[in-house]
């Protein structure tokens, strides 16, 4: 009898087959990841990448008030577009900074979830439509990973990549899918089976070994085994057993294949240093596994900064520019630097006007892309026109309409990592409102 998932499988790749991209895809030579860092809490890029030239610098400092930079805490990173148009980065940002200079990384700019291209007046005038429930932390966040600007989706942009790209790792048991921050919207497809860790949770089973007598160990195993596959009925039940078959699964595998030499690249003991840990260690499995492409889900909550953020952003952000910068420097070590891209991305921006000592939900947000392949040293997309109730602004407050959809900046991403032009409008259902659908940040 035929699963609901062999069902779904089979329809999808009847729907990718029905593309050509099935027989696209032959089993990948090479090897290519995609590593998102999300920021939980809307992370506000207006302290993070800073307009210098002196009308649009003056005019933020203006707006910003005690938040713009610099300030006692935070200093400024100068870097310059291709264009000539010259930015700062927070020194947040310092580690991964030179990586600038090197063209190995890159900014887009005001990229949030859209419907279709929006004007502040098609906005003001309720003229188009727009996504679900705006400003809102829980379902900005899941339309960011899902990639879809509503509130219902089931799978996740990255998931729907991996489904995309499934050919390409033929023949391995190892999901191709990871998230390293728990269980994430962001990983899950349809056809790809999403597994989640938490870096430093072992999931052996040490209590069923050691016993006497032996058999009572085996006994026990045999036990969770027909208590994890016994079919209840109720959905909820089987779900959570299956999650734990899933991480048994992959604690054995991944215990099994890790006889690599340790890295020397070592990484910060912060959250999410131990998250891009841990995803160097599986990527330093990769030729074990048999896997060609791989999709990782990485955290950091804190950025919901309504107050302190002066100091509280700049010390995330220094956070994740220290993890990324480890996990560049493993890549490398592993001779893997132009296979690897690191991805910020967050619900939402905040707004550019400060309440107090924070600022409030916005909307559109800029991030950063790290990695070998990544065509570097430029900020891509339009910046936004540093005025409340400007060209840019949705409601007098600089909360930033997005000027670059979800839809173009995961695009980018998709077809560096192999997802045939076909089958794009498939892992991005909202794809063929933009007129353009790869932004050039990516090799």
């Amino acid at each position: 009898m035929n699963t609901r998932r062999d069902f779904l499988k089979m329809a999808a790749l009847a729907g990718f087959s029905r593309f050509g991209a099935v027989n696209a895809l032959a089993q990948a030579s090479d090897y290519k990841a995609l590593v998102c860092i999300f920021l939980l809490g809307g992370n506000d890029s207006n302290s993070m990448v800073i307009p210098q030239t002196s009308s649009e610098y003056n005019a933020y400092k203006s707006i910003r008030g005690s938040l713009a930079l610099p300030d006692t805490n935070a200093k400024l990173l100068p870097v310059t577009a291709k264009s000539g148009t010259p930015y700062a980065l927070t020194d947040g940002l310092a580690l991964i900074h030179p990586f600038w200079a090197q063209g190995k990384m890159a900014v887009v700019a005001n990229v949030g979830m859209l419907v279709q291209p929006t004007t502040r007046q098609q906005y003001q005038t309720s003229a188009v439509p727009l996504p679900t429930n705006l400003f809102s932390h829980a379902d900005q966040t899941l339309q960011m990973q899902a990639g879809i600007p509503s509130s219902s989706a089931s799978t996740g942009w990255a998931g729907r990549v991996a489904d995309a790209v499934s050919p390409m790792n033929a023949g391995t048991s190892f999901p191709s899918s990871v998230s390293v921050s728990g269980p994430a919207l962001f990983s899950k497809g349809n056809i790809v089976q999403a597994a989640s860790l938490i870096p430093g949770f072992d999931m052996q089973l040490y209590g069923f070994n050691g016993i006497w007598p032996a058999g009572a160990g085996t006994a026990r195993q045999t036990a969770l085994q027909q208590v994890l596959t016994f079919n209840s009925g109720l959905t909820m039940i089987q779900a959570a057993d299956k999650v734990r078959q899933d991480a048994l699964a992959l604690n054995a595998l991944l215990a099994s294949a890790g006889t690599a030499p340790p890295l020397t690249t070592t990484f910060p003991g912060t959250t999410i240093g131990q998250q891009l840990k841990q995803v160097a260690q599986i990527l330093q499995l990769r030729s074990q596994i048999g896997l060609s492409r791989q999709v990782f889900f990485a955290s950091l909550g804190g950025f919901d900064t309504h107050s302190g953020q002066s100091w509280g952003q700049w010390d995330l952000l220094k956070q994740v520019s220290d993890g990324m910068l480890s996990l560049y420097n493993a890549s490398a070590e592993m001779g893997i630097a132009d296979k690897v891209t690191m991805f910020t991305e967050s619900e939402f921006g905040r707004t550019l006007q400060p309440s107090g000592t924070g600022s409030d939900h916005g909307w559109g947000s800029h991030h950063i892309i790290l990695g070998g392949a990544v065509h570097g040293g430029d900020l891509y997309g339009r910046f936004p026109v540093m005025a409340l109730g400007g060209p840019d602004d949705s409601a007098g407050r600089g909360a930033w309409i997005p000027s670059t959809s979800t839809d173009q900046f995961g695009a980018t991403l998709a077809k560096w990592f192999g997802v045939p032009a076909a089958s794009l409008p498939t892992v991005f259902p909202n794809l063929a409102q933009f007129p353009v659908t790869d932004l050039g940040f990516m090799g």
